[in-house]
């Protein structure tokens, strides 16, 4: 069996709204294992964004344990061994999109290449022809694909990504979707996306549902 990058014991966030307290996330109880392909559905505020903030340790639960077994200790897992995709590509606006995938290999310092190597992460996501372009100077879509290339150039052992084409047209989704796979393929990384989109959805082997805060994770098969 696959070792396990990521564990979660009844993980739960709670908010406070002026007065009022909210669940974002109910008593989550799951496990990321390397090579999963988990698509998290949910409609928009059902938490699928507060629970991939969590594994990403771009938070902390209100209770619950939350574990990285395959990966490190928390403070230390970006951009290193996850690579965390956003609905908003938050490139940096005056860096060029070589530049932008440049910069994660810089931080984690291992790259004794770090340009041509960034320049081989956007080949590989077909982006070569705007590698010295401005993020003003691109389409939604190839935003979004220099992002996706930033992730996943470190190599990390778990991709997270939120919302990935909810702001593309379908065609552009399916090709940013097309992009985002075809750069694991061949490795034992990890992907969990969050989406609302079928489409996306169904492009990946499992599916977690979220509903008010509350995770339902697909029952397991019947050896027997």
């Amino acid at each position: 069996m696959n070792e396990v990058l990521v564990t979660g014991v009844n993980v739960a966030r709670r908010f406070k709204q002026g007065d009022v307290w909210f669940d974002a996330l109910h008593a989550a109880t799951f496990s990321i294992r390397a090579g999963d392909r988990i698509a998290i559905v949910g409609p928009s505020g059902s938490g699928k964004s507060t629970l991939l903030q969590l594994v990403a340790d771009l938070d902390s639960p209100s209770e619950g344990v939350l574990s990285w077994p395959g990966l490190g200790e928390p403070g230390s897992l970006r951009p290193r061994h996850i690579g965390m995709v956003f609905q908003s590509a938050n490139l940096l606006p005056t860096l060029s999109a070589l530049e932008n995938v440049e910069v994660s290999l810089r931080l984690v310092g291992d790259a004794t290449e770090p340009v041509e190597v960034a320049r081989a992460a956007l080949g590989k996501l077909g982006l070569d022809a705007i590698a010295d372009k401005l993020p003003d100077e691109l389409s939604g879509g190839q935003a979004q694909r220099v992002g996706l290339a930033r992730a996943v150039a470190v190599k990390p052992r778990l991709v997270l990504a939120d919302e990935p084409t909810g702001q593309l047209d379908q065609s552009t989704a399916q090709r940013t979707m097309d992009a985002l796979l075809q750069s694991l393929a061949g490795s034992d990384a990890a992907l969990v996306v969050a989406t609302h989109d079928s489409a996306v959805a169904k492009r990946l082997q499992t599916i977690w549902l979220m509903d008010y805060g509350h995770l339902t994770l697909p029952k397991p098969v019947d050896a027997s």
